[in-house]
């Protein structure tokens, strides 16, 4: 277990210690990563939208109402 300091230095000190161990992603990775994310966003967008209007129709096909 860490040992407790109160002393605001030594914690930014340790914090800057432990933020140079980790791997951070290249720019290019970082924007095919968001590229990604977008994408798909887009696709489940798509997908979900017609998902609705495939309900709603068969709705209103099936009951009479909506629209």
């Amino acid at each position: 277990m860490a040992s407790k300091t109160n002393n605001p230095f030594v914690f930014l000190q340790q914090v800057r210690a432990e933020t140079a161990k980790v791997a951070w992603p290249s720019r290019r990775e970082t924007v095919i990563s968001t590229i990604m994310v977008l994408a798909f966003a887009f696709l489940a967008a798509i997908f979900f939208f017609a998902a609705d209007q495939l309900m709603a129709f068969g709705v209103e096909i099936i009951l009479g109402i909506g629209r």
